[in-house]
């Protein structure tokens, strides 16, 4: 299983992608606006947010990154991250599930190859706006991505899979998933393929609810897939090449811009709590004020190295090589690492310059509803697992110098 070889479907240049255009960002402002007036509602309910999804398909931001003849505008992983970062400041919800929608679009985009049925889901993602989730857990696996229990399964005219999986982002109002399976029932557990099945190809029975501190609306229950299809659904690049060339970097940069958002938010409303403060108390400054400070720093560190890794994933997104060397791999995942870490930083130091009035669920200078999404940052795909799966390889490699 070669995890080098080039991604098999025809990927723009990067000549032909979009610059964060102002148009975009009027249409990622649009959809961010609604989001915040429906973000606390959607946290208190623990619901989808339907409004902000909406806004997402009616701007035609779900197929953002389609090229133009799949009826979209080549927009960057950058402009991505950009508008995570946007919908994060609004509604961390929402910004999770665009997120993890626009990692499933890369993935066909850059592994679907150019068949009529790929290039068909592709379209009608660019027409329809559809919502694409992905399922890549199951419940026995204890988390690890790259091993499956349920296999395809050959059967008259295509193929059948039944997979029970633990954790479903937003399964259930999700248009078409992307799952991984192993190759065959005899297939090891690591020899996965992906798998796109459209609402109308599978069933979906839920296996458990989603009644978690935080990102509430990303309604992230367990489902029991069962679904049939053609040997076209099935993604011709296997899963180790997808995962290392595309699912785990574009995944990770688009988190991290929805976390970094997050972490905005929370610096402004700890910004606008100083300023009263200032304003009430004749110019004298508020207790928390060092810690405002601090947070304003630990954002610039996080918005730069969203920004630096985006790039860098960008200037090596078509030399799989590179995307497939520890080196590269390990930058990525630390960015997660780093990423998450600074966020939750962010945003506490944003609640300690807040003080009771950051704490109060009922007041204006509220963060506890940031608090409690960005937590999420450092479980989901754990840091500590991340970490371990690092270490020994890192104790072989040099310490990097400065390269300025």
């Amino acid at each position: 299983m070669n995890i080098n070889s080039p991604p098999s479907a025809i990927r723009p240049s990067r000549t032909d992608h979009a610059s964060f255009s102002p148009g975009l960002a009027a249409r990622a402002d649009e959809a961010a606006r609604i989001a915040a007036v429906w973000a606390d509602d959607v946290d208190r309910d623990a619901r989808f947010p339907a409004e902000a999804v909406a806004a997402l398909r009616r701007t035609g931001l779900l197929g953002a990154m389609l090229p133009p003849r799949l009826g979209g505008e080549g927009a960057s992983v950058s402009d991505l991250v950009t508008i995570c970062y946007r919908l994060g400041q609004a509604c961390a919800s929402t910004a999770m599930i665009f997120a993890m929608h626009q990692s499933c679009v890369a993935c066909l985009l850059r592994h679907g190859g150019t068949g009529a049925w790929q290039q068909g889901l592709l379209h009608r993602v660019g027409a329809e706006q559809m919502l694409l989730a992905s399922s890549t857990t199951e419940g026995q696996t204890g988390g690890d991505v790259r091993a499956s229990l349920a296999a395809v399964t050959t059967a008259p005219g295509g193929f059948t899979l039944d997979r029970a999986s633990s954790v479903m982002s937003y399964g259930g109002q999700a248009d078409a998933i992307l799952t991984t399976a192993r190759r065959h029932p005899e297939a090891a557990a690591a020899d996965q393929v992906l798998v796109a099945f459209t609402r109308e190809d599978c069933a979906l029975e839920p296996a458990g609810g989603w009644d978690t501190l935080g990102m509430r609306g990303t309604c992230s229950a367990g489902f029991h897939l069962r679904g049939c299809g053609q040997a076209a659904q099935i993604l011709p690049d296997p899963y180790a090449a997808i995962h290392v060339q595309t699912m785990v970097p574009v995944s990770q940069l688009v988190w991290s811009g929805a976390w970094a958002g997050i972490a905005a938010a929370a610096v402004e409303r700890a910004r606008a709590f100083t300023r009263m403060a200032v304003r009430r108390n004749a110019a004298k400054l508020p207790p928390g004020a060092a810690h405002y400070t601090q947070a304003r720093a630990t954002l610039q560190t996080l918005s730069c190295l969203v920004a630096v890794s985006a790039r860098r994933w960008e200037l090596h997104a078509d030399e799989p090589e590179v995307l497939a060397s520890f080196e590269f791999q390990a930058e990525m995942n630390m960015t997660k690492v780093q990423a998450s870490t600074l966020a939750v930083a962010t945003v506490m130091q944003a609640a300690q310059a807040c003080g009771l009035a950051g704490y109060r669920n009922d007041s204006p200078f509220s963060v506890a509803r940031h608090v409690r999404d960005v937590m999420s940052s450092t479980i989901m795909i754990s840091n500590d697992r991340i970490m371990g799966s690092l270490t020994q390889p890192l104790l072989l490699s040099e310490v990097p110098g400065l390269d300025v």
